[in-house]
């Protein structure tokens, strides 16, 4: 389980295809501080540690993976967005991340505010919905939603999360991962068979 607090950036420096599976290294300052077998959040995606380098660490998507997520997009020198599983105890500063992405959007609009970026998202054949105040995961970071719209979503950006995650990379036709809120795809599940 993640909060969607990004701890660091971690940079693509190898991909490595074995059959239908790709086996990404990725360097970043974490490396050593990682064990095999734990779970570490990848653009919002839960991949698990199978070895690890000097600088780099490797794990492994599977084609499930590679289908539902943007990470056939990566390439060497991509920037992900990394962060490691909640301690149990620790303040949950974001919300309740799973790592397992519901599906991909794609940025339609970059707005300057004020200082602070407004991105504004669009996503296809979901289920879910956004709601206005709710939490919706992007790349892995946890964030308010500001203005939602089916299959439309606008989440504004401080300049700390900017500088300090990959919204820094993402462009107007970038495709992002997406996971929406536990607690209302639970609600919405429960509630269907009543309406």
């Amino acid at each position: 389980m993640f909060t969607g607090i990004i701890e660091t950036v971690g940079e693509i420096s190898q991909l490595t295809h074995e059959g239908e599976n790709l086996h990404i290294e990725i360097k970043s300052p974490l490396a050593q501080e990682l064990k095999i077998d734990q779970s570490v959040s990848h653009n919002g995606v839960c991949l698990t540690v199978v070895g690890i380098k000097e600088v780099t660490y490797i794990v492994t998507a599977i084609k499930e993976t590679l289908d539902k997520t943007n990470l056939k997009t990566w390439k060497k020198g991509s920037l992900i967005n990394l962060e490691r599983a909640m301690k149990l105890g620790d303040r949950l500063d974001g919300h309740i991340v799973q790592g397992h992405v519901d599906g991909i959007a794609n940025c339609k609009s970059i707005e300057v505010s004020n200082g602070s970026w407004i991105f504004t998202f669009e996503y296809k054949n979901s289920e879910f919905n956004t709601v206005e105040k709710g939490s919706i995961t992007v790349n892995g970071v946890s964030l308010t939603v500001v203005n939602s719209k089916k299959g439309e979503f606008s989440v504004a950006i401080i300049p700390y999360t900017f500088e300090n995650t990959n919204f820094r990379t993402i462009k107007e036709g970038s495709e992002v991962n997406l996971e929406f809120d536990i607690i209302g795809k639970y609600v919405k599940n429960l509630m269907t068979p009543y309406l």
